[in-house]
């Protein structure tokens, strides 16, 4: 049990420092390499999800909290090409266009995935003798 609340923590604080990581890259993105300034943020939020997703569902495999990730940050940049009044006023606020992104762009998706398979990859890794 007490292995169990471990490895949640360990997902908790790559959340939480993925996140501060992503929101870093946003407001200093001016002192960072252009390639890093454009790409990274999308990448790390991606990578967020599959560590939250992860967090969640402990006991699944890896192979899944890659797949549901994916999907669920691919449904997130594919809903912004829905463009409802209501929808719009969520993602004119910080939070809700930190969320939900503001207008569709397919590069995305490709930064989406590069993030969750980086981090998916060094989730293996690093956690490939846990149950040796």
């Amino acid at each position: 049990m007490k292995a169990f609340f471990k490895e949640r923590l360990i997902y908790f604080i790559a959340v939480i420092i993925t996140m501060a990581a992503g929101l870093a890259s946003r407001r200093f993105g001016e002192l960072l390499p252009n390639f890093v300034h454009e790409h990274f943020g999308d990448a790390l939020w991606a990578a967020m999800i599959y560590f939250g997703v992860r967090m969640v569902w402990i006991n699944r495999s890896k192979e899944l909290a890659l797949i549901v990730s994916l999907i669920f940050s691919w449904a997130v940049e594919c809903s912004q090409m829905i463009q409802t009044p209501l929808l719009n006023e969520v993602r004119s606020t910080v939070l809700g266009a930190l969320i939900l992104g503001r207008g569709f762009l397919v590069m995305d998706l490709l930064r989406y995935a590069v993030g969750i398979l980086c981090v998916y990859g060094m989730d293996r890794y690093f956690l490939r003798n846990k149950k040796a």
